[in-house]
């Protein structure tokens, strides 16, 4: 092969390995906009970019199979009602006020068109268009956990109502749905450091928590990813998420 034959081959292999790059670094930053903490945490579970993002990416392809829909104004306006009732019963039964709202945030999820299954593919099928709150179900979960083998106070339990109404809030896919008029019994309003009782835009996940960085990313590519700074308020169980 003469010499200007090799350097065409060298510059067209150089070409596809920028563009390979390139697409690569576009796919993240899209994965870290639409996942945001959920990309962070993905990616320290699977302590691996490259598989964290597969992951996510297949968890996109799942979701864009569904049917996916928003609910009607009738049923949204039930489902709010149906929320307060179950803050209302809250005071005098915790336990099972926090087993209504688990049972309301699935039935939800049903009509709006998410499968039932085991929580951890219900997880990742919120996360894809649901990522800031997943992580408040996530919490919960891990509360009502505790709480049915004996290990939950009744804090705990107010911590875990209100992560699974932020995720409610976000699944009647409306900020307003859970009105003022609608939150006036709200019995966190005096009980604790939870004071605001509007919507999920109002009691989102922390965003302001810098992230821990993986330790060790075997599979990244040598180039800078700009990951989120996003942190999952799965770890944030203290106070009003």
């Amino acid at each position: 092969m003469s010499s200007g034959a090799t350097a065409v081959v060298i510059v067209v292999v150089v070409v596809v390995i920028i563009a390979a790059i390139v697409a690569l670094l576009a796919r993240r930053r899209g994965l870290q906009r639409q996942f945001g903490p959920e990309y962070d945490r993905t990616v320290n579970e699977q302590n691996s970019r490259l598989r964290a993002e597969a992951e996510l990416t297949g968890r996109q392809r799942r979701v864009r199979k569904l049917d996916i829909r928003p609910l009607t104004e009738a049923a949204r306006t039930k489902y709010a009602a149906d929320w307060v009732a179950i803050q209302e019963r809250f005071v005098d039964s915790p336990e099972t006020a926090v087993a209504d709202a688990y049972a309301l945030v699935t039935t939800v999820m049903t009509e709006r068109g998410y499968p039932m299954g085991e929580d951890e593919q219900m997880l990742a099928d919120l996360s894809v268009e649901h990522a800031q709150t997943v992580g408040h179900f996530r919490a919960a979960q891990e509360i009502s956990r505790n709480a049915a083998s004996g290990n939950a106070a009744t804090e705990d339990l107010r911590q875990a109502l209100i992560h699974y109404r932020a995720l409610f809030s976000d699944l009647l896919g409306e900020p307003g749905a859970l009105t003022p008029s609608t939150t006036a019994t709200d019995p966190f309003a005096a009980t604790g450091p939870a004071t605001t009782t509007g919507p999920a835009t109002t009691m989102g996940p922390a965003t302001t928590m810098g992230r821990s960085d993986v330790a060790a990313d075997r599979d990244d590519v040598a180039v800078g990813s700009g990951a989120s700074s996003q942190s999952d308020p799965a770890t944030n169980y203290g106070g009003t998420p």
